[in-house]
Order: structure tokens, then C-alpha cells, then sequence
């Protein structure tokens, strides 16, 4: 259940190194934030950050950017980050479907970890795996389109899969029990959850 309504958090994440409160005005020009051309990877829906935070520390090479809507949500992700340095690594409070306001043209992997299903065909277009969404990273990818997928939903998997593919995107990884085919991969903290209780987490990787 995600976190809400805490006193404060607001405040509170604005007091971290890591949150960017201006995103807006770093559009195109994101790399000057981490000072390097390396490329950005996005998490849309970080969550608590257990997994921006673990790849930014398995990977100084690139550079993390982590998206988060709920102020309470996020709060917990900085709070996880202090007394640690990772310079490549940069929080952002916003709704995913403004993205296209704050990059344009300078993200390289965009990574969706156990996205709301919104299950009702009413909000199909909330699914970040939607061809409305797909649409929105179109104009945010630096040169080749690459979207890394997990979850523990058979049906947002099976629908993403046909939506990639509807939208002309190659499947280069697939897995239908990705802690079974051992795969290199961090986990997500509710990633933690549906694996101790048996759950299968099925995970896709794209190229267009």
C-alpha cells in the first residue's frame, strides 16, 4: 500500500541534495546536473527507491534520474539516501504524464517496475505501457528507444507486450520467472514482497 498524508513531506523533500525541485528548467539539459555526458536512465514510479538507489551504486557509469508522484512516497527515498554520496543520482516529484516537460531528447533506458495495472479498460491510458504513454517517451529518448518492464501482473504484462509490439518495439529479453532464469537484477521493494510470498515477476526488455 503506497504511503500517504505525512505530515510535513512536502517540506521534508525538499530538503534532501537529491530532489530536483526546478525540473522544468533542466529540459535538454540534464546532464548539467551530474556535470558528464553519460547517459540517463529514468525509473518512472520509483516508488521508495530501493532500486534507483541500488543502480546508482552498482553503476557510476550512468547516471539515475527516479520519477515519483507521491510527496510521501518519495520522502521515503531520501530518507533511505542520507549519509550517502551518489553524484549520479537525482530525484524528481512529478506526474509521469507531464514528462515530456521536463526531457526532451536526452534519456537512453526508461525503466517501468510494477506499474499500477489500472486494470479498467476505462484507463488504458494511464498504463505506462499504453501507446499514449509510448507516444510521450517518443520524444524524450536521446537516440535509440529502450524500456526495461517487471511486474508481478500477468495481464499489464500480456497487454505491455502486445503494446510494444503494436508500437513497432523489438523484444530483445523476455522472462516469465525472472528470479527463477537468475537474471541480474535489483529489486524493487515491493519486487521483495511478491517473491517471498511465491509470486512469479515476469520482466521484458525492448528496443526500438
Amino acid at each position: 500500500m503506497r504511503l500517504k498524508n505525512i505530515k510535513g513531506a512536502k517540506e521534508k523533500i525538499l530538503m534532501s541534495p537529491y530532489i530536483i525541485s526546478n525540473p522544468e528548467e533542466y529540459k535538454s539539459k540534464f546532464h548539467t546536473l551530474f556535470d558528464n555526458n553519460n547517459p540517463i536512465h529514468l525509473e518512472i514510479g520509483m516508488g521508495k527507491g530501493d532500486f534507483i538507489i541500488g543502480m546508482a551504486k552498482a553503476h557510476s557509469e550512468i547516471n539515475f534520474v527516479g520519477i515519483e508522484k507521491f510527496d510521501s512516497v518519495i520522502l521515503r527515498a531520501t530518507q533511505k539516501l542520507e549519509n550517502i554520496n551518489l553524484p549520479n543520482l537525482k530525484l524528481i516529484r512529478f506526474d509521469a504524464t507531464e514528462i515530456k516537460n521536463i526531457f526532451y531528447k536526452e534519456i537512453d533506458t526508461i525503466y517501468l517496475n510494477f506499474s499500477d495495472p489500472w486494470p479498467k479498460n476505462r484507463h488504458e491510458d494511464r498504463r505506462l505501457t499504453s501507446k499514449k504513454f509510448l507516444e510521450r517517451y517518443d520524444d524524450i529518448f536521446k537516440n535509440h528507444k529502450h524500456i526495461i518492464q517487471k511486474t508481478d501482473n500477468r495481464h499489464l504484462f500480456e497487454y505491455s507486450l502486445k503494446s510494444f509490439t503494436d508500437y513497432n518495439y523489438k523484444i530483445k529479453t523476455i522472462s516469465l520467472d525472472l528470479h527463477k532464469d537468475e537474471f541480474d537484477n535489483i529489486e524493487t521493494e515491493y519486487e521483495k514482497r511478491f517473491v517471498s510470498l511465491g509470486y512469479p515477476i515476469y520482466m521484458v526488455e525492448v528496443k526500438k
